[in-house]
């Protein structure tokens, strides 16, 4: 059972936030702190993250011993990734959609990779790709995501096609009912203020306090459903 904090874009373009909410993310229990690279990203805009910014984020993950992962969303961004060793690379259902070339190019490169893919915006009834180092996660691509977006929420997660789920809904409950189906792996967008307005992941992340009740909760759902219950 794996939880991925979200932070992407949440440090408001103040990159050294960055820092404190690594720091959070590992003492609220997640596995992963995760960023978006190649998104929003041009000059003045709020996710400027070149090379040594990259570095930095990983040292600081490093830091805090939580493994640090990054949404490779262009060309750009996937020639800084190239040069970095890390374990796990995650695909934004957005790539699927608009640059299916680039999402090929990467698996084909990097066999020894894991790939986290969400399916928000696939909307073909086959898979993109298939591996045995490719996760699949079913996510709904709305921001945030109400209970009438939900209609097609997966009865059961399965290894061989939805290992897990992407949220963006409000609060942790889904994120819960995904677990006690089976999801492997959770992503939940993580914040220091859900009140802030810089940007709209805010409003459906989790705070400190929220994600910890989600690992802990979680964890114990997992465990009962590993043995059957």
């Amino acid at each position: 059972m794996k939880f991925i904090a979200e932070i992407g874009m949440n440090y408001n373009g103040n990159f050294n936030l960055c820092y404190e909410l690594i720091k959070q993310a590992k003492y609220s229990g997640a596995d992963i702190a995760k960023f978006q690279l190649g998104w929003r990203d041009k000059p003045g805009e709020i996710n400027q993250l070149d090379n040594k910014k990259v570095l930095q984020l990983i040292k600081w993950c490093n830091e805090f011993k939580i493994e640090p992962m990054f949404s490779i969303i262009s060309d750009s961004a996937y020639k800084i990734i190239k040069k970095i060793k890390i374990k796990k690379i995650k695909i934004a259902s957005r790539s699927l959609k608009f640059d299916l070339n680039l999402v090929n190019k990467m698996i084909k490169e990097n066999k020894n990779k894991e790939f986290i893919i969400s399916l928000g915006m696939w909307n073909k009834n086959n898979l993109p790709f298939k591996g045995k180092n490719i996760k699949y996660l079913w996510c709904c691509s709305k921001y945030p995501t109400f209970n009438e977006d939900l209609k097609k929420f997966p009865k059961k997660f399965s290894l061989k096609n939805l290992y897990g789920y992407s949220d963006h809904t409000i609060g942790i409950d889904m994120c819960l009912i995904a677990i006690s189906r089976g999801a492997q792996i959770i992503e939940k967008h993580f914040t220091l203020d859900k009140s802030n307005t810089t940007i709209r992941d805010h409003a459906l992340s989790a705070t400190p306090d929220e994600f910890r009740l989600l690992v802990e909760l979680g964890r114990e759902i997992h465990k009962k459903v590993s043995l059957g219950v």
